[in-house]
Order: C-alpha cells, then sequence, then structure tokens
C-alpha cells in the first residue's frame, strides 16, 4: 500500500510541475519607411508597441539622415560638437570592417553620390558628368574619416556625408531581437523591409522559421518567392537594383541605387540580387550592399575569405539569368533555382 501511494504522488509531482508552453504572438508596425512584422513565443504577449517604438526612435536619433536633429544628420552639416552615442559607434564599426574587407566598395560615405543621383533625402543634380563625378569623389572614402575614443567624429573634407542606409535598418532589426530577448521571447523572427532576424524555432511546426527569397522580376504590388528556406538563429538580408533605379527624365539614363565608391558609377553590376545569412542582421545587410557593387567574380572571392556569411545571389550572363547559393545555403533550401556547382 506505501509503494502505491508513493508512485500516486510521484506522478502528481510530475504532473505539477509540468511546464507551461509558449504562445505564439504577433505585432505588425511601420519603421523606416517601411512595415515591419514581428512573430515570437512567449508565456504572456509581454512585447509592447511602445517598446518596439522607442528601439526604433534610438536608431532613428542616431543615424537617420531623414531626420534633420540626428547624430548623423548634424555631424554631415558640420557640427563638431555632437559626440557619437553607442548605435552611431557600433554602426560605424561595422561599416569599416566591411570597408576594408570589400576593398572599399561597401562605403557608407557615398552619401553625396546618393543624393547626386537622386536616391537621397535632397533634389538630384541636373547634371552628372565626369568633371562633377570628379568633385564629389574628392568627398568619398571611408578612409578619410575616423572616429575617436571620446566619440568625435573627423572628417577629412567638411563636404563627406555619411549614409548608413546600407546598415542601420539591419542593424536595428538586431536591436528589436535584443529588446525581445529582455521581454522573455524564446524563439521569434522579426520581418522589416524584407530583412530578417530569426531566433530559435518555430515552435508550431517544431522546426526551423522558413522565409522566403523575392523574385527579381516581382511586381511591387504583387510580391512572388524565387526561393525559400530555413533559417534560425541568423540573420538574413536582400539588396538588388530590380526596383531601386531612376530613369532621368531629361537625359533618359536609368540610375541604379547601388553606386560604385570607386568610380562614382550608378550603373548595373553583373549581379542582379544578393541575399545574405549571416550572424546578425546588420552584418547581412552590409555584406548584400557589398556585393552588389562589386560583381559577381568579386563577390565570389571575398565570400571565399569570410567566415559565417552564406549567400544566394542572382546574376546576368548574357540574355540568362542564373543562380549561386553557397553551400551553407543551398542545404537550407526548401525550393528555388538549383545553384551553380550543387
Amino acid at each position: 500500500m506505501k509503494r502505491l501511494i508513493l508512485i500516486c504522488l510521484t506522478v502528481f509531482v510530475l504532473w505539477g510541475c509540468s511546464q507551461p508552453t509558449p504562445s505564439l504572438y504577433t505585432l505588425k508596425g511601420e519603421a523606416f519607411g517601411t512595415t515591419y512584422a514581428i512573430q515570437y513565443y512567449s508565456l504572456e504577449p509581454t512585447v509592447s508597441m511602445t517598446g518596439v517604438d522607442s528601439v526604433i526612435q534610438m536608431v532613428n536619433n542616431s543615424v537617420s539622415t531623414y531626420i534633420p536633429d540626428s547624430d548623423i544628420s548634424r555631424i554631415n552639416a558640420g557640427d563638431s560638437t555632437v559626440v557619437a552615442d553607442q548605435i552611431f559607434a557600433e554602426v560605424f564599426q561595422l561599416s569599416e570592417q566591411v570597408f576594408k574587407e570589400s576593398n572599399g566598395y561597401f562605403d557608407p560615405t557615398i552619401g553625396v553620390l546618393r543624393n547626386a543621383y537622386g536616391f537621397g533625402d535632397v533634389s538630384p543634380l541636373e547634371v552628372i558628368d565626369e568633371s562633377v563625378l570628379d568633385s564629389l569623389m574628392v568627398m568619398v572614402g571611408f578612409d578619410k574619416v575616423k572616429l575617436l575614443p571620446d566619440g568625435q567624429v573627423i572628417k577629412e573634407h567638411p563636404g563627406i556625408y555619411f549614409d548608413f542606409n546600407a546598415v542601420a535598418k539591419g542593424y536595428g532589426i538586431d536591436l528589436l531581437g535584443k529588446y525581445l530577448d529582455t521581454q522573455g521571447a524564446t524563439d521569434y523572427l522579426i520581418e522589416l523591409g524584407g530583412e530578417i532576424v530569426a531566433k530559435g524555432m518555430n515552435l508550431n511546426r517544431q522546426g526551423p522559421w522558413v522565409v522566403g527569397i523575392e523574385a527579381i522580376n516581382s511586381p511591387l504590388e504583387d510580391r512572388s518567392f524565387q526561393a525559400s528556406l530555413q533559417i534560425s538563429d541568423r540573420g538574413m538580408a536582400s539588396s538588388g537594383n530590380y526596383r531601386k533605379y531612376r530613369i532621368d527624365e531629361v537625359t533618359g539614363k536609368r540610375y541604379v541605387h547601388t553606386i560604385n565608391p570607386l568610380n562614382g558609377a550608378a550603373q548595373q553590376s553583373d549581379l542582379t540580387s544578393a541575399t545574405v545569412l549571416a550572424p546578425t542582421c546588420a552584418q547581412a545587410d552590409a555584406y548584400a550592399t557589398a556585393f552588389m557593387a562589386m560583381g559577381y567574380q568579386r563577390s565570389l572571392e571575398l565570400l571565399s575569405e569570410l567566415n559565417g556569411i552564406e549567400v544566394y545571389l542572382t546574376y546576368q550572363e548574357g540574355d540568362e539569368v542564373k543562380v549561386f547559393a553557397s553551400p551553407g545555403l543551398g542545404q537550407q533550401l526548401l525550393s528555388g533555382f538549383p545553384a551553380d556547382g550543387q
């Protein structure tokens, strides 16, 4: 009888100590000029819109060129009293790293060029010829700027214009992930303007999160996916010129938003899109932009030197569009065009 009572008590204790199951919660909103969707698992809905908005506001106040009194806007305007905060410093340091690794193909000092071509926050120049480019290129080069230990930013030329848009959105998504961590979110997927941070798994399907890579011919009003893949504990970002371009009304010239920092040209390379998986979304964001400027062969050369970076590239070879997926990413593909060498 004592043994039966003991067994019953043991079963009762085990049943009473069973762990509660996290539930899936969703938040949607607008940030950085686009939309976001957050899915997260937690024992209760601890992630608030107010908390998300505060993270977004901190990033905007530091590195948004569209806010006149942000730190970066004041630095661009020549205010030498600005002391860079942690956000600006971390974005600067990552930019410097990718600038060096890409041999200058990633360069956030191309702000004057983006503004000139009409991709910034001012009206484009009416004429962009060789002499104009020469005068603008004097103000381009991440080796012409420094961030001192005390937070002071030094520019060799007063006209140097920082534009961290190719890394700041990814950095902001990483910060949102850190905020979710503090709120008890055990597993989550954050998507903002097509860029992603994934942690853990989709508990409903007991597997990694599944995301899509947009097709280069996808219409803006009805976007479709070229490939789908599994992702966990990674950041993902894509860059492409298939939608982000401008045609000059006077000359008829077509300018793409990815600018070559070495010669100032806003011309399409043979890469049509670059999707990158990296430890952080900020890294994925920066490398995707670098690859677009470098073109296919240079991208492969850089990729061979990097650790923890995987890619899905579409590129033009004659009249044919081809696809390359690095081995690590290829193993996570669920659908999509076959990659070269696989």
